[in-house]
């Protein structure tokens, strides 16, 4: 299971979030909490809202109503790299790589607010500027190691295999030095040993002190990973409890498998 030592301080906080598309609702008053210091899942059958609520969680996608709340501060009415900014860090059901770039660009074009970005920066403190890419490349190096791409630095980008680009945009997202990171599917697509290894990195991630909120359809996954499991059908909030709560959950059965037990 993920790391124990939690708060109870709830890092992000959304309530009455709705959404419509050609007045279908993908989500209809929907919440969720995330504890900080913990590993939540966020299930559902397929079609049940869950990327849209991510997408509004970010503001990928404006919400028509609802709050959100991260780390004390409503969040809604920010642009997605101002959320970023703020320290909640989303990836995408299929990793969103630069495939011409290296995989050692890739993770130096993620650092935020890098003094060279400015332009009389550039001008009168190349000295700083020089010292700051040495400790991007340092820090990039050993995030790369962590994910296990140390040996890829070099590599482009695009030679990566699924699993290894979902690791590089892990990788990506914890340059940003987030308070929260939210996984679309981290193990969709990969093979069962790199799956593996992803769930070992997220454990090593969150012993250290990461949050992670977590979209995924391989239930062995959820249940050995997350500290609470929230569950979604047709946009609405179906259940949350324990990994071992929602298993045994009728409602849960029913949406899953169409029947009761």
């Amino acid at each position: 299971m993920a790391n124990k030592q939690s708060s109870n301080f709830p890092l992000l906080v959304a309530s009455g979030l709705s959404k419509s598309f050609g007045g279908v609702k993908a989500v209809d008053n929907a919440e969720i909490q995330v504890i900080s210091g913990s590993i939540t899942g966020l299930i559902g059958p397929n079609g049940a809202g869950k990327t849209t609520l991510f997408n509004l969680l970010s503001n990928f996608i404006r919400c028509e109503r609802g709050r959100v709340i991260f780390d004390g501060e409503p969040i809604e009415r920010l642009q997605p790299h101002q959320i970023a900014q703020q320290g909640m860090i989303r990836t995408f059901q299929v990793a969103r790589t630069l495939s011409r770039l290296s995989v050692l660009e890739n993770m130096l074009l993620a650092a935020q607010k890098q003094t060279g970005e400015n332009f009389w920066q550039v001008q009168f403190q190349q000295h700083k500027i020089a010292q700051e890419e040495k400790q991007l490349r340092e820090r990039a190096m050993f995030l790369l190691e962590s994910v296990g791409l140390g040996q890829k630095a070099q590599d482009y980008a695009g030679s990566l295999s699924g699993g290894q680009r979902k690791l590089l945009e892990m990788g990506r997202a914890l340059m940003t030095n987030p308070k929260l990171i939210l996984l679309d599917e981290p193990a969709a697509g990969v093979n069962p040993k790199l799956i593996d290894e992803i769930c070992e990195r997220i454990r090593t991630w969150n012993r250290e002190g990461m949050t992670f909120l977590i979209i995924e359809h391989n239930m062995d996954v959820i249940m050995s990973l997350c500290d609470r499991v929230w569950v979604l059908a047709e946009g609405r909030n179906l259940a949350d409890g324990t990994p071992r709560e929602i298993q045994s959950n009728p409602k849960v059965l029913e949406a899953y498998l169409g029947k009761s037990e």
